[in-house]
């Protein structure tokens, strides 16, 4: 099989969203509809803006693009009149978005979650895994016959849509333990077998139920996939335990089994800074496509260059003003993956883009912007420590999460428990910021675009500053950050959340170090205390924690995403 270089198409289908903060996990459908059809300005410009994307991506070597989603495009008899109208829309513009494809030698694969529901079709299913599953099946065997030209369906389970994804479907966590994904498979994969088709099932969760913790634990994956053989299965895998996030070594699971495997890297990086400033990770790429190579049956990467996430950045990759760091690290991994060493990576990248910058001038740009994102967007010290709650690996940021910027003292706190050596947390941020001061030299002096860069600038600043409050280091930094963050939304429409909450934390020392030695663990390997307390207790506790979501964490996490509640699943 022809190894897949799969780029995620969703740009074009949100030239037309306006709302403030976009949810970039998956195409706004409610928004691109009408009542029973689909809007005739997105009917105009999407297939215009799909053929700019596929010829820019396919250049690059890119062979494989994904849309979303089955849901849209089997119709029901069931599904009242409207939906059915509008389901006859996607599939008419779905063909033609295939055939360009197509025509570019791309192949085209659609998304799903397990499970997506429509209202009437849940007394056909009557709550049933074995009639959802069969229905299930008729779905796909008839969006095969009736598309020839879908390579195959790529498959989410362990998330679903967040609480703000409005429309006629709705998907919920359906699979909850290994062997209810086994039974899945067995089901499907003839049709995909009859059909010549892959399913492409992703391991990536958000922790929910006892399948929760399949994208890193052995004995799980094993239980879902051991006793498969199929040729039509590729397993997903993000390169890490955890989300696209760095410090991360490369996941065990690659090595685990001889099943068809493909990769999964973001190019357009939701957590830093959605592509509003460089962010290079052609390094780390480089280092996991290297440590990958002993393992078996990897047939291919799929890269995010838009999805993920939710922020306020308007980019869209390759259309409407594009950034050119994501349009860096797309190339990068392209090339990379293609064997490419990643000083090769840079140099074309600057004959491409920036041919008369000077060579040496870059490099000390691109190595500047690498220490700046990895000693001020994480604590080195922390991040590299490995952390699990429950049947997640824990991210190694902490106070910076997708575009908002989190001041606590109860984070404070925790960051005393993790971390010891406070004058290397301060150096390092205060090292970090002053190479971006250079960087941001480095360009002017060089004609290095310097679009985004004072925006980095102003947001990192305040990076700096809450390291500062969060480690001691100026004792001035409560009344300083309130003063920065009103100038810093006065200056930039699209700026970062600052969420500031100062004052005495209930939350003593002594007792959070002692909860957090109880709740998490620097191993994957389960404890008793986690068989006991973290898993079957807290499990017991997640409708309280669904009622007061408003009260329990960030205001954001119950607006976003699959709400807080889901980790106590």
């Amino acid at each position: 099989m022809r190894k897949l270089q799969m780029i995620d198409g969703i740009g074009p289908f949100f030239r037309h969203y306006d709302k403030k903060r976009i949810n970039w996990s998956k195409i706004p459908f409610a928004d691109i509809e009408t009542d029973d059809g689909l809007k005739a300005e997105v009917l105009k410009s999407i297939p215009d803006d799909f053929l700019t994307f596929v010829q820019r991506t396919s250049a690059l070597g890119y062979n494989a693009i994904t849309l979303d989603d089955v849901a849209h495009l089997v119709p029901c008899d069931q599904y009242p009149k409207n939906l059915q109208r509008k389901i006859s829309a996607y599939r008419e513009l779905f063909r033609r978005l295939m055939q360009v494809a197509d025509e570019h030698r791309m192949q085209v694969f659609l998304t799903m979650d397990v499970m997506f529901f429509h209202e009437s079709v849940r007394p056909l299913i009557k709550g049933n895994r074995d009639l959802a599953n069969g229905w299930l099946k008729d779905n796909l065997d008839q969006l095969f016959r009736d598309f020839p030209l879908i390579a195959g369906v790529i498959m989410r389970f362990g998330e679903s849509d967040g609480v703000d994804v409005k429309g006629d479907f709705r998907s919920e966590l359906w699979l909850r333990r290994p062997m209810d994904a086994k039974q899945l498979l067995i089901r499907l994969l003839p049709v995909f077998e009859t059909h010549q088709r892959k399913l492409i099932f992703r391991t990536w969760s958000v922790g929910a139920h006892p399948i929760g913790d399949l994208n890193w634990n052995p004995t799980r994956f094993d239980q879902a996939f051991g006793d498969i053989n199929s040729e039509a299965l590729i397993i997903s895998l993000k390169y890490g335990e955890s989300d696209f996030f760095r410090y991360l070594p490369v996941n065990p699971l690659f090595f685990q089994s001889r099943h068809q495997k493909i990769i999964e890297f973001q190019a357009r990086r939701e957590y830093e800074g959605f592509g509003a400033y460089p962010s290079f990770i052609g390094w780390d790429s480089a280092k996991i496509m290297k440590d990958l190579e002993p393992a078996e049956n990897v047939v291919g990467m799929s890269v995010w260059c838009q999805t993920g996430g939710w922020g306020k950045r308007r980019q869209l990759t390759y259309l409407r003003n594009s950034s050119l760091w994501v349009e860096f690290n797309t190339l990068a991994l392209a090339r990379i993956w293609q064997g490419r060493d990643v000083h090769e990576v840079i140099e074309e990248f600057r004959d491409r883009y920036l041919p008369d910058v000077p060579r040496e001038a870059f490099l000390d740009f691109l190595t500047r912007s690498e220490v700046v994102i990895k000693r001020l967007l994480y604590v080195a010290e922390m991040a590299d420590q490995r952390l699990y709650f429950r049947r997640l690996r824990l991210p190694p940021q902490l106070f910076v999460y997708w575009d908002r910027i989190m001041i606590d003292p109860i984070i404070k706190k925790v960051l005393a428990v993790f971390v010891h050596d406070r004058e290397r947390a301060l150096n390092e941020g205060r090292e970090a910021l002053e190479n971006l001061r250079e960087m941001i030299a480095v360009a002017k002096e060089n004609g290095i675009p310097t679009r985004g860069l004072s925006f980095q600038l102003a947001t990192f600043e305040i990076i700096a500053m809450a390291r500062e409050y969060y480690f001691d280091g100026d004792k001035e930094a409560p009344q300083k950050l309130s003063q920065m963050k009103e100038e810093y939304k006065r200056r930039f429409r699209r700026n970062y959340s600052v969420i500031i909450k100062l004052g005495e934390s209930r939350v003593h020392r002594v007792p959070l170090r002692w909860i957090l030695k109880l709740m998490l663990r620097d191993r994957s390997r389960y404890r008793m205390v986690d068989q006991v307390i973290t898993i079957r207790l807290l499990w017991l506790l997640h409708p309280l924690a669904r009622k007061f979501r408003h009260r329990i964490g960030p205001k954001f996490a119950s607006k976003q995403a699959m709400g807080i509640e889901t980790l106590l699943k």
